[in-house]
């Protein structure tokens, strides 16, 4: 009897320190690269959601940013970073899907050297056109371009940027043909569209809603698959071609073989901070579209890379992009 109790006190107490353990995540500072530069719509929403999920973990997460050949430096130091639970990438459609396609020899796999841990909110792009132009609605855009093939052109802010890829997206699903003009980045783009030099682009929301509500750009439609409350009226592309999604989308990535502990406890933090309704009109104010709670899960992440792998590699195919 007393060996049957000293047993069951064993493996009770063993079980107690397996669960400290376990509880006792995170133990040091998480560090969260960022390929881009600080301040950018990348960088402002990581830090956004960081410094509140590091106050529910107990320990700071630091952000780093390394940026360079469109993400994949950084996204490249994270794939060979120690799978401990506390190295992770912000990644972006750009780096972790697009990629895939416009270069030739990627420095990792976003599906094969990563783990996914959290969906973030999308960032959807609105589809604007020169005020002075007669398209008041994407169907009449449409017609025009379809009348008149090349004539309609847009504005861009590179070849194999989200605003190039996602109008070749369009142009394809439309059946038209365009002209792109491709800037070095998209505020120049959003110039040449304001000052009669591009007909139109596809810009994200938050620096193209202030020249909206300022007449200086008509918009015609967004990239979200449902309408968006801060642009009331302005109707998702997918009401005129089901199923079109253009949005820029981020995720959180940590390296193959990550601990899930570690994973399901910052998906934990994550959902209780976007639930916090200060977050959430944050998130609204800056342009950000929320999604249903599912769509944040590690598997909804991993699924989503995968298909929009895929998406972008006919997109690419179909734009005649070669591969750096």
């Amino acid at each position: 009897m007393r060996q049957l109790l000293a047993a069951a006190f064993a493996a009770t107490m063993m079980a107690a320190a397996g669960g400290a353990a376990a509880q006792a995540f995170p133990t040091k500072p998480i560090v969260w690269v960022n390929p881009s530069t600080a301040g950018g719509p990348t960088d402002t929403l990581g830090r956004a959601i960081s410094e509140r999920m590091a106050q529910l973990l107990g320990q700071p997460i630091v952000t780093e940013n390394v940026p360079g050949a469109g993400g994949t430096i950084g996204s490249a130091k994270v794939s060979r970073a120690a799978p401990d639970g506390y190295t992770y990438l912000v990644g972006h459609v750009g780096y972790m899907a697009a990629a895939v396609s416009l270069y030739k020899k990627l420095p990792y796999d976003p599906i094969k050297d990563f783990d996914a841990v959290i969906r973030l909110p999308n960032m959807p792009g609105v589809l604007v056109v020169n005020p002075n132009l007669p398209f008041k609605t994407l169907p009449e855009l449409v017609d025009y371009a379809k009348k008149n093939p090349g004539k309609l052109n847009f504005a861009d802010g590179g070849v194999g940027t989200m605003s190039n890829l996602v109008v070749s997206m369009l142009a394809a699903r439309a059946g038209i043909e365009i002209t792109q003009i491709s800037h070095k980045g998209n505020a120049p783009a959003m110039l040449a569209v304001m000052g009669g030099h591009a007909d139109a682009m596809i810009e994200p929301p938050n620096t193209s809603v202030p020249q909206i509500k300022a007449g200086k750009l008509r918009a015609l439609a967004t990239t979200a698959l449902t309408e968006l409350d801060y642009l009331p009226g302005v109707p998702p592309v997918a009401k005129t071609f089901d199923g079109f999604d253009g949005t820029i989308w981020f995720g959180i990535y940590a390296p193959k073989g990550t601990p899930r502990p570690a994973i399901d406890a910052l998906h934990k933090a994550y959902l209780t901070v976007i639930k916090d309704p200060a977050m959430r009109q944050r998130m609204q104010d800056s342009g950000m579209q929320l999604l249903p709670e599912a769509d944040y899960s590690p598997e909804a992440l991993q699924k989503y890379t995968a298909s929009e792998i895929e998406k972008y590699r006919e997109v690419i195919r179909a734009a005649k992009i070669e591969p750096q």
